[in-house]
């Protein structure tokens, strides 16, 4: 396996093992073949128990870098690693490695961006989330520091430039590279959240992209997730959440602009994983939007309680799949696929049946882009359509008008927005399945409502 979490191995390596399997074994219910003979039965190879807290305990005296990675990962998205901090026990998840820093085996040693640095036996490991085991908290994930509260203050902060390049993989959410002329904006935000902070920082190292003489910019996002709009988590913590969510969503939609708006570069969203809500129209305020084969998108707010949406959606949908496709694809509320994605033109091309390949197709198609004797006259026509879109309808008044009814999400007297994002939040399961979905029961009720009328 990768040296990766649990959940991403589930989205990426199972998910398409798992697709593979069932195609594989219709095709043989198809041709008549018998069914293959039962590999589960030897202790080699059989159902394997479930590991326990116990078994995936940390020794913070003994374990190097690489076991306390393995054990956090086991348990990562759920149910996360049980340990003690500050004589309080929580589940660790979201653990990187630390490049320089060291101390004694177990100590906390550092603060950065929400995430915790604590020693290992032969160096240190970034914890980025923490969720409170003892009943008396608030019992869901959020960034460590958020969660420790005061207790966090105390460790000493290690900060980086938000654009400087460089260093491990793991040392920070945001990256910047350049490739000739090419520029490539690496953010990989845990579960694809962005919160009022991350976009902030984002949209600061966005702004020194620009600075830099390259052509093109390419906006990677994380390798499971893009990105998946509002941090519905640090808004649960906050002490107002609609005060949270309103600034959450004007950060976001500061963000959208700044790339809607870019007349210095050319702009490509590559995709390498999932989007979801204002992530999936974040992506389409680039110029090109690149994905992967294997990922999903959910372009659309309604199932979080109705809420509206904003960044730009009203302007930014419309004008690539029309009027009457985008409300379909707002109102039905279903998943989408890169392949219909494309045929829809929600995206401009899809390829790669795995991250290396895709990372080549972005690769190459940055660097023609970048390269071509047409990139003045391309530029040149982006700042000529903006113009008149501008002309036609102001991106202000767009916003306006979206925030207006986000307002009412969070303000107004409906809690529907409220109510659900506490749901999702404390992983509460729905009681049935949403009608969205399980399509087949709506038909039953139109049925017996006919029978009835009759």
């Amino acid at each position: 396996m990768r040296a990766a979490r649990k959940s991403s191995l589930y989205r990426n390596e199972v998910t398409e093992g798992a697709v593979i399997a069932v195609r594989q074994a219709l095709a043989r219910v198809e041709a008549g073949k018998d069914p293959p003979a039962d590999l589960g039965g030897s202790s080699e190879h059989g159902w394997q128990p479930l590991l326990r807290q116990a078994e995936r305990a940390i020794d913070w005296s003994r374990d190097d870098t690489a076991s306390v990675l393995r054990k956090i990962h086991s348990a990562d998205g759920f149910p996360g690693v049980e340990d003690l901090l500050f004589d309080q026990r929580f589940r660790l998840f979201d653990a990187h490695p630390e490049a320089c820093l060291a101390g004694r085996p177990g100590m906390l040693i550092a603060r950065r961006r929400g995430a915790i640095c604590r020693a290992t036996r032969d160096g240190a490991v970034w914890i980025g989330e923490l969720q409170p085991v003892d009943a008396a908290q608030r019992r869901f994930k959020r960034p460590a520091v958020l969660t420790l509260g005061a207790l966090a203050e105390a460790l000493p902060p290690s900060e980086n430039s938000v654009a400087d390049g460089g260093g491990t993989p793991g040392d920070r959410d945001i990256r910047y590279e350049e490739r000739g002329a090419v520029a490539y904006l690496h953010f990989d935000f845990y579960n694809g959240a962005l919160n009022t902070a991350q976009c902030e920082r984002l949209r600061a190292a966005y702004a020194q992209a620009r600075q830099r003489p390259t052509r093109v910019i390419v906006l990677t996002g994380g390798p499971d997730f893009w990105c998946n709009g509002m941090h519905l988590h640090c808004i649960e913590a906050a002490d107002s959440p609609a005060d949270a969510s309103w600034a959450n969503i004007n950060a976001i939609d500061d963000l959208a602009r700044d790339i809607l708006t870019t007349d210095t570069h050319l702009t490509i969203a590559a995709l390498q994983g999932n989007a979801a809500a204002g992530g999936v129209f974040l992506a389409l305020a680039a110029d090109s939007v690149l994905a992967r084969s294997g990922i999903v998108l959910n372009p659309h707010y309604r199932g979080m309680g109705n809420l509206y949406g904003s960044e730009y959606w009203t302007y930014l949908l419309p004008r690539r799949v029309g009027a009457e496709q985008a409300h379909s694809i707002m109102t039905r509320r279903l998943p989408i696929g890169a392949p219909e994605a494309r045929a829809l033109g929600l995206i401009d091309a899809h390829g790669g049946s795995d991250a290396v390949s895709f990372r080549a197709l972005v690769d190459g198609c940055a660097d023609r882009l970048a390269k071509s004797d047409r990139f003045t006259q391309v530029l040149a026509d982006k700042r000529t359509q903006r113009a008149r879109d501008e002309r036609a309808r102001s991106l202000a008044d767009y916003r306006a008008e979206e925030l207006e009814r986000m307002r009412m999400n969070f303000y107004g007297f409906d809690p529907s927005y409220h109510i659900a994002r506490h749901r999702f939040v404390h992983r509460t399961p729905h009681a049935w399945t949403p009608l969205h979905l399980a399509q087949h029961r709506r038909l039953g009720f139109a049925g017996r409502r006919e029978t009835a009328s009759a």
